[in-house]
């Protein structure tokens, strides 16, 4: 049963198990529980709120939104803006997406010297813009490219901890065991598999043997994502697959308290989406409309505090961005 969460200290939310401790698993990671890299939600506004909402023992670390290297690599001042503030209690890794191996070399070394405490390589991303581009799930095709660009990207940032995430396949999930060994082969500290194909996109059906076989084919830590949604979930998954961490990205859109395992009131749910566009707003420069589409985004899979559960679609076809934050304001006062 979930607790109800008022206004408590961090110190209070639960931790989560010990067994295949990140720290022992050569890991910075301070829990098991991680906060997935997401297009267009991960950017620091809304990971900071949810880092604020989840002690370290409960959620481990978190990841930036992808930045994609294409030709050239990224300045130093464009990775600084992807990692926000630093979080002094867990680490942020930033996520890399391209497939050119001197360019994304040369940007996860810059990002290593502007403190990122790790970087990520994305080989996931199911959009067209990155299959066009060869990179992200294009790559799924290709576990030798894979496994050079692990190591490039290895040897430029040494000592700084590198990891990937894939996807069970491109359009089939019979390769994942070549692909987690691709990515072990090129010297990565950890792997986390979407259990999902590129094909499969973001489908309700997920299949979690697939995450099963990657764990049995390396000896590095495999982080599982995918089919998430709730609290309990986070425990089964590693039970029923053996995986060392455990990821959250849907699920924790739906509620960010997810990682600790609290249930909140509307007024507090209704708090954080105000907070979000505040922050939005303030840090990001956005415009009320685009702080309220934002907000929107969030809303159409959010769950925490009931909020929109009954009147989801109410929510959503709302157009005046003005009335929908005055709305959210007046359940948070």
């Amino acid at each position: 049963m979930r607790r109800i969460l008022g206004n408590v200290s961090l110190l209070s939310i639960p931790t989560a198990p010990a067994s295949k401790s990140p720290a022992l698993l050569g890991l910075p990671f301070t829990s098991p529980w991680l906060l997935a890299p997401m297009e267009g939600v991960t950017e620091p506004c809304f990971r900071g709120l949810v880092l604020a909402r989840n002690a370290p023992t409960a959620l481990g670390g978190a990841f930036t939104e992808f930045v994609r290297v294409i030709d050239v690599p990224l300045p130093a001042w464009k990775l600084r803006e992807h990692l926000g503030a630093k979080d002094e209690s867990r680490p942020i890794g930033l996520q890399l997406m391209g497939s050119n191996v001197e360019a994304l070399a040369v940007t996860a070394r810059r990002a290593a010297e502007v403190g990122a405490p790790l970087v990520d390589l994305n080989f996931g991303c199911p959009a067209k813009g990155a299959l066009r581009g060869c990179a992200g799930s294009a790559l799924l095709k290709e576990p030798a490219r894979i496994e050079a660009l692990v190591r490039a990207v290895r040897l430029s940032v040494s000592p700084t901890p590198v990891t990937a995430k894939i996807r069970a396949g491109f359009d089939h999930a019979r390769d994942v065991a070549s692909l987690a060994r691709a990515v072990e082969a090129g010297g990565a500290a950890m792997l986390t598999v979407h259990c999902r194909t590129r094909a499969e996109a973001y489908c309700e059906q997920v299949d979690w043997s697939r995450i099963a076989r990657a764990v049995e084919a390396v000896s590095i830590p495999v982080c599982g994502n995918g089919g998430v949604n709730s609290h309990a979930d986070l425990e089964r998954l590693r039970r029923e697959t053996g995986c060392a961490l455990a990821m959250v990205g849907r699920g924790a859109l739906a509620d960010p308290w997810i990682f600790s395992d609290f249930s909140v009131d509307t007024q507090t749910a209704a708090r954080f989406l105000c907070e979000y566009a505040q922050a939005l707003r303030e840090q990001r420069d956005a415009s009320l409309r685009g702080a309220a589409s934002r907000v929107k985004q969030l809303l159409r899979y959010w769950t925490a505090g009931g909020l929109c559960v009954r009147d989801r679609t109410e929510w959503l076809r709302q157009s005046d961005g003005a009335q929908l934050l005055d709305k959210l304001a007046a359940l948070a006062a």
